[in-house]
């Protein structure tokens, strides 16, 4: 493949950025690559500055459920840009927004936009804090909820450890005040709270797992850390900034019928532009500044962009969107299952609603240590052969894809033949 635009502009970038990006796995350094320059992205597809095209199982790593450039979302956006692009002050577009995503996730009666999901899941954990009058964390191991300072953390050795930063320039007591466990692991759950309970204001996780692949939770789990955290006082924290409108329509707590105390999005509800969201129950909002002392602001907190743009991406999804997205999946696993035995049995395909993720490594991948029993190597490889096929995958063994309603049936069965030759050459 010609990439000497790409090429140049990244060569470029090198002087401009650190690695060259604006977020480290874009560098593609875990493929052994260099990343492609986009140019635009039209339906399922990105199309880079050389002209090349991809079809896109990325989607801007999850927001971009009705595929890039929706022309009805583009209209909503630039009928709302020739009013203003922030204000600063209160717009009815956060309102319709709000009471849309209200409707879908009842367990958020009332909420705060912010502009990221990192930001949401900050504000997020002070409001556990702040209600609880409790310190610590607990997360789980190769969950990801942001950068923020408290949670760049990993886990020590045994069962349920402190956690220890996994990031420098992160303070000792910052990661020590997080507790860690894995994924699918509610017996861990039970050992902290023992151990450390009076002190555990909430444990934070993502119901289906998606920042170390597509991990959906272990029937009955996700009952437990209900049971297990009321019991001992602390909250239920779900991050659905990537399941959230991916799972099913309202998330994994629709999906699996379980509530938890605060509900954290992001992505989708801003239909690609930079927003997240947090919420929970009235009474516990009321924490919330000016009405209560856990304080929390931002400028661009609700601008009317981003709240028109996921206003319009939410309605798109309920009248249908979300269904086609969830049947292309099911294309792609179905597929997937009718390769020879031979070579299903080298690889783990798993999905939720309209996440999936195909492992290079026998299933099932319950947690972290499963997810890491692929080699760096073969997956750098495939993702390489991928792309010179125009299939792109995210750039990391450790991340779930999506599909948009603009994927169709002819774009699966192309991916099913690119994957079915790329394994066969490599496994």
């Amino acid at each position: 493949m010609n990439q000497d635009h790409s090429k140049r502009l990244f060569e470029e970038a090198l002087t401009l950025f650190p690695g060259g990006v604006n977020s480290p796995v874009r560098a593609f350094k875990s493929v052994d690559s260099q990343p492609f320059v986009v140019d635009r992205g039209e339906g399922p597809f990105l199309i880079d500055v050389d002209g090349h095209r991809y079809l896109d199982y990325v989607l801007s790593w999850g927001p971009l459920a009705l595929g890039h450039t929706n022309p009805l979302v583009k209209t909503a956006v630039n009928e709302a840009l020739e009013k203003g692009w922030t204000y600063g002050a209160p717009c009815e577009a956060e309102n319709l927004l709000a009471k849309k995503v209200r409707e879908i996730f009842p367990s958020m009666e009332r909420m705060r936009f912010v502009s990221s999901g990192t930001e949401a899941v900050m504000g997020a954990l002070r409001l556990a804090r702040g209600f609880t009058g409790r310190d610590m964390i607990v997360k789980c191991d190769g969950g990801y909820h942001g950068h923020a300072d408290n949670l760049l953390v990993s886990a020590g050795s045994g069962l349920a450890t402190l956690g220890t930063s996994s990031s420098a320039g992160v303070p000792g007591s910052y990661a020590s005040s997080t507790l860690v466990i894995p994924i699918n692991a509610p017996d861990a759950l039970e050992e902290v709270m023992a151990k450390y309970g009076e002190r555990i204001a909430a444990f934070i996780l993502e119901p289906v797992n998606g920042n170390v692949g597509c991990i959906p939770p272990q029937p009955g789990n996700l009952e437990r850390y209900r049971e297990i955290t009321r019991e001992n006082g602390s909250l239920l924290i779900f991050d659905e900034v990537m399941c959230g409108f991916r799972a099913s329509l309202g998330g994994a707590q629709e999906r699996f019928g379980v509530r938890p105390d605060i509900t954290v999005l992001g992505k989708v509800i801003g239909g690609g532009f930079p927003v997240g969201a947090y919420g929970a129950s009235s009474e516990m909002m009321t924490q919330i500044a000016p009405e209560g002392p856990v304080y929390q602001a931002g400028t661009l907190s609700g601008n009317p962009i981003a709240m028109t743009a996921g206003l319009k991406t939410l309605e798109l999804l309920q009248d249908g969107a979300h269904q086609t997205a969830c049947a292309r999946v099911t294309e792609l696993e179905e597929g997937v299952r009718a390769w020879p035995e031979a070579l299903r049995s080298k690889i783990c395909f798993q999905s939720v609603g309209s996440m999936f993720s195909l492992f290079l490594t026998p299933g099932p991948v319950n947690n972290y240590r499963d997810a890491g029993k692929v080699d760096g190597d073969l997956f750098a490889r495939f993702h390489r052969s991928l792309l010179e096929k125009g299939i792109y995958f995210a750039p990391s063994a450790f991340e779930a894809g999506f599909l948009s309603s603009t994927h169709r049936s002819e774009d699966i069965a192309h991916t099913l033949s690119a994957l079915e030759d790329t394994l066969r050459q490599l496994l």
